[in-house]
């Protein structure tokens, strides 16, 4: 799937697609992956007409065929799938060193019919909710121009796809088998066999940091670039207002007797405690237990850390303290590394190796 960063450019894109009704494109899709690729399935590119892209798949020579074959779709009208293995023209494994193969549905938006789904997942997103969305694009093994629908545990969003019975088939099976990564199902209907590419659409992940110090300043832009939304917390309005801050970056001043009202907290959020401050860390630690989150840490060495875990109003806490992976880190930026890291691993629930085992095997 498509980063948290590259979903808002591409959702940003299809927004600006489907105001302007002069304009045309192609969005391609990774529908299946098998074996080692440089992309999973639900992973898309938007090409326009001028053959400029956004949110590139490979930057290689698959994505070359792909951007071609996208501009054959607009000027034809007409769905496709292509599929790049071993026996197709253009050998991903040749091409990449992957060894993997892919099938890529290439849907031409020639109009504002095409793109009507993309305000429905651009309010999910801002609002922070969790949906799944269900692309239904082949028929009988032959590309459709695809049927859409987005649902979330209350409703049903946004629905274009044709067939009942599909459709609630559809949600039965998302949650039966409770999908993590997406995945391409092949499920009869009243037209056929279908196939159908659903998807679990999650808020992006909002990062919280607390304390204005060096390593903050430094975390603050490495988390935008990531994706994620931040937010920089201080109880003094002052520093808030310091010179080197991103900008439009979002600051809220709270002490921490005002911090679970002043934000919203979920399971895709994140806080990291950096103020200098002993006594201010564990006070802001203190309003934190129990709060719906992915991550806590806090900034320390060791004897600060030990007596942050020895103080009984923390007990229950899971803390991550000291904040970071062991990557040898000093300076505010490579701590900000250390940290966005140890984050990315728990978020995705990866220990945080390395990639190979001591015998060199790769994971």
């Amino acid at each position: 799937m498509n980063s948290a960063r590259e979903l808002s450019t591409l959702i940003e894109a299809l927004r600006k697609l489907h105001d302007d009704a002069s304009s045309k494109a192609a969005l391609t899709t990774l529908t299946r992956t098998r074996g080692s690729t440089f992309r999973r399935a639900g992973t898309r590119m938007l090409v326009h007409s001028d053959g400029s892209v956004v949110c590139e798949l490979s930057g290689g020579c698959p994505q070359r065929d792909i951007v071609a074959r996208a501009l054959e779709a607009i000027d034809n009208g007409a769905p496709r799938l292509v599929s790049y293995n071993g026996d197709s023209g253009l050998d991903v494994l040749m091409e990449m060193g992957c060894g993997g193969e892919l099938e890529v549905l290439i849907e031409p938006l020639l109009g504002r019919r095409d793109t009507d789904f993309i305000d429905v997942l651009a309010h999910c997103l801002d609002r922070r909710l969790h949906a799944h969305v269900a692309t239904l694009f082949a028929i009988d093994g032959k590309a459709v121009m695809p049927q859409r629908q987005i649902w979330n545990a209350n409703s049903i969003l946004h629905a274009s796809i044709n067939d009942p019975s599909l459709a609630q088939a559809i949600i039965a099976q998302t949650a039966a088998n409770t999908l993590q990564r997406a995945t391409t199902l092949r499920l009869p209907s009243t037209f056929g066999m279908t196939d159908v590419l659903i998807e679990a659409i999650t808020p992006p992940h909002a990062l919280v940091v607390i304390g204005s110090s060096a390593a903050a300043r430094a975390l603050l832009p490495l988390a935008r670039a990531l994706g994620w939304q931040t937010t920089l917390v201080d109880q003094d309005p002052a520093r808030l207002r310091s010179v080197g801050l991103p900008a439009e970056l979002n600051t809220v001043c709270a002490t921490p007797a005002q911090l679970r009202t002043s934000l919203p907290w979920d399971e895709h959020s994140s806080v990291v405690v950096m103020t200098h401050n002993l006594e201010h860390d564990i006070a802001y630690l203190r309003e934190l237990i129990g709060a719906p989150m992915a991550y806590i840490g806090a900034l320390g060495s060791r004897e600060r850390v030990a007596r942050m875990r020895s103080d009984p109003s923390l007990n229950g806490l899971h803390l991550h303290a000291p904040a970071g992976l062991d990557i040898g880190s000093e300076t505010p930026e490579e701590i900000a590394l250390a940290i966005a890291a140890e984050i990315m691993a728990v978020i995705n629930r990866r220990h945080g190796g390395s990639l190979r085992d001591n015998d060199g095997t790769i994971h």
